[in-house]
């Protein structure tokens, strides 16, 4: 893997793992997609993530989580429980994407980039529900989950659209560009 293959797959994660502080399971679930049909690498620990089991639990899990955002009170009860499982969620999902990095580097990254990210957009996210429930007595928090869920999805398509196109494209030109000898 090339240094630029490896700097899109740390681009990748810390991509998904700012989704997860939006959604917890929506990245992984479209991370877990993605990979079953082989539009995604996962790291060989994280292969269980493209399994049919993974995409029906994280199915699952992300409807009922979306759905609850939807109802008053019980969203701002899920952001105090979301804020240290995005942390976790941003490192798992970091760690996944992050292939042929030594293990010290992958998870250094994971844990510091993926997590971190991942807490500092639900922190945000949860102070911004608060905000919501204050102002508008909870009547503009589902505005707040409309705008949540629509930034988990276009985040998560577009960080694995853009590293898959960058990595085809830095595939092909490294094949056009070996000659044999």
């Amino acid at each position: 893997m090339s240094n630029m293959d490896l700097a899109l797959s740390v681009a990748l994660g810390i991509g998904l793992a700012a989704a997860t502080g939006f959604r917890l399971f929506l990245p992984l679930l479209i991370l877990s997609g993605a990979a079953y049909t082989g539009h995604a690498s996962l790291n060989e620990g994280f292969a269980w993530l493209g399994t049919p089991a993974a995409i029906i639990m994280l199915g699952t899990a992300a409807v009922v989580e979306i759905a609850a955002f939807y109802i008053p009170g019980v969203d701002n009860l899920l952001d105090t429980v979301a804020t240290p499982g995005a942390v976790v969620a941003g490192t798992i999902v970091s760690a996944a994407v992050m292939t042929d990095l030594p293990p010290m580097v992958k998870w250094t990254a994971a844990i510091i980039a993926g997590g971190g990210v991942a807490g500092i957009t639900q922190g945000l996210t949860a102070m911004l529900r608060a905000k919501s429930t204050i102002f508008t007595g909870g009547l503009g928090n589902s505005a707040v989950a409309t705008a949540e869920l629509g930034s988990a999805s276009l985040i998560s398509l577009l960080a694995l659209g853009t590293a898959n196109g960058s990595i085809r494209r830095s595939a092909r030109t490294r094949k056009s560009t070996t000659r044999p000898i």
